[in-house]
C-alpha cells in the first residue's frame, strides 16, 4: 500500500512540474500585471506553439494554439527596428501600475524590459511600437476577450 501511495505521490509531482513548464520555457513572453483591479495577462511562444492566459475583470481565459514564421517574424521586426536591447526603463517606483514586461529568449534581440518604473521619455514611442505588435498578434488570435491597453 505504501508503495502505491508513493507512486501516486510522485505522479502527481511529476504532473505539476511539467505544467510549470509552460511558464518558464518560451522564446517570447508578453505579459501585464497589476493594478488597483489586479489582472494578470501572459502570452508566451516557444517555437510556433503560443500559450495566452487572462485573469480579471470577471473572466479566466487559458487557450493555446500556434503562431505562424510570418507572425514571429513581425515580432523579431519590431524588436530589431525599435532597437529592443537599447530601449531604457527608468528608475522611479511606481507603486499600483500595471506592468507590462517582455522577455525574449532567442536571437539577436535577446533582453528583458518592462514598464513597471515606466520607460524613459525618449524611447517610449519604441516600447509602444513593440507592446503594440504584441497586443496586435493577441487580438488576432484571441479577439476582444483580451483587455487591451
Amino acid at each position: 500500500m505504501k508503495k502505491i501511495i508513493a507512486l501516486f505521490v510522485f505522479a502527481v509531482l511529476l504532473v505539476s512540474c511539467n505544467s510549470h513548464k509552460k511558464y518558464s520555457d518560451f522564446d517570447y513572453s508578453f505579459s501585464r500585471s497589476g493594478g488597483y483591479a489586479p489582472t494578470y495577462e501572459n502570452f508566451l511562444i516557444k517555437g510556433n506553439n503560443a500559450h495566452y492566459s487572462f485573469e480579471g475583470q470577471g473572466k479566466n481565459i487559458k487557450k493555446d494554439f500556434k503562431v505562424t514564421n510570418e507572425e514571429i517574424g513581425r515580432i523579431e521586426k519590431a524588436l530589431t527596428d525599435n532597437k529592443f536591447r537599447t530601449i531604457r526603463e527608468d528608475l522611479k517606483k511606481v507603486y499600483d501600475n500595471v506592468t507590462t514586461s517582455i522577455n525574449v529568449k532567442v536571437g539577436n534581440n535577446s533582453g528583458s524590459k518592462n514598464d513597471g518604473s515606466f520607460i524613459m521619455e525618449n524611447d517610449r514611442q519604441r516600447w509602444e511600437n513593440i507592446v503594440n505588435t504584441f497586443r496586435q498578434l493577441i487580438d488576432s488570435k484571441i479577439g476582444s476577450t483580451a483587455e487591451t491597453k
